[in-house]
């Protein structure tokens, strides 16, 4: 497989803020171990950013009451690392850019489902926003780190 010939992934990810600031992240169905990540996904043909933002939500979460925050200038990208190429999303990329969104929750914690038709998370909670690089697999480690800074420009 070789990895410099595949394209990246256009996506999306959701920084979602509780009313005291803090933010969701789940746990992957497919990760034994304890790493958490907030919601991301693909974009679809024909989607613009803001519409896969919201389905991926919904598809991830079930959450529906949202306040849009901030939509991020940057793109941000990651790439997989080795072992993973060829095996996350059928070998078709090697990692993924993506379009944050940092958006308010405001509906109740009964809304949050994960059992949804095609379950991604099998756990989740909210998080201190500097926790966040602490939590999430090493390869969006940095990732992860801008955007705690996005985070900060928002709750301060």
């Amino acid at each position: 497989m070789n990895k410099k010939k595949l394209p990246m992934r256009i996506g999306v990810g959701i920084i979602i803020l509780n009313n005291n600031n803090q933010v969701f992240v789940g746990k992957r169905k497919d990760n034994s171990g304890d790493k958490w990540q907030m919601p991301q996904g693909g974009v679809d043909q024909g989607e613009d950013f803001k519409t896969a933002m919201k389905r991926e939500l919904m598809e991830e979460t079930s959450i529906k009451n949202i306040k849009i925050l901030k939509e991020i200038d940057k793109i941000y990208e990651y790439e997989l690392p080795e072992n993973l190429v060829g095996i996350i999303w059928k070998g078709k990329f090697k990692g993924q850019k993506q379009k944050w969104f940092i958006v308010r929750f405001l509906g109740r914690e009964d809304e949050i489902n994960l059992n949804t038709k095609n379950p991604e998370f099998k756990e989740w909670k909210w998080i201190h926003h500097q926790k966040l690089p602490e939590v999430i697999v090493d390869f969006k480690k940095n990732l992860y780190i801008s955007l705690v800074k996005e985070i900060s420009v928002i709750i301060n």
